[in-house]
């Protein structure tokens, strides 16, 4: 502690767990300030994902279901992960057939661009599908 002090620097202790336990002088303001430096660089690095939502009909349209696609392709190709759904309302849930067969259409669609996370599973009036980008290669 003397030397510490001699020194106008601070004694931080790195092991107090060892026997005897482990200390360092060292400016601890400055090591902070080090630290979170290190940690906002890191978290640049970090990818951050994004979920992108795209909503069906039982009966969607051929054009509505293209203008769709091409922007899930666009979301993927951005690197988005995509959530499609088919929004069953009232009593369209007799049509859970169509919903899944444009699910999995779209899938196949955007196979170039992404692969399917988990194929389309049906949650209260929604069914739902998720599609992830692919890496892309360097």
């Amino acid at each position: 502690m003397q030397w510490a002090e001699e020194q106008n620097l601070d004694l931080v202790e790195i092991s107090p767990n060892a026997e005897p336990p482990v200390c360092k002088i060292m400016d601890y303001k400055k090591f902070l300030y080090e630290q979170k430096k290190r940690d906002k660089v890191l978290k640049a690095k970090s990818a951050q994902i994004t979920v992108k939502e795209i909503r069906f009909g039982p009966q969607t349209d051929e054009h509505d279901y293209d203008f769709k696609k091409k922007n899930a392709e666009k979301f993927l190709k951005e690197g988005s992960k995509l959530k499609a759904f088919v929004f069953f309302k009232g009593r369209s849930i007799i049509y859970k057939e169509q919903g899944q067969i444009l699910l999995l259409k779209l899938a196949t669609d955007l196979e170039e661009w992404g692969k399917v996370e988990s194929l389309p599973v049906l949650e209260g009036k929604r069914m739902i599908m998720f599609i992830a980008p692919k890496k892309k290669a360097k």
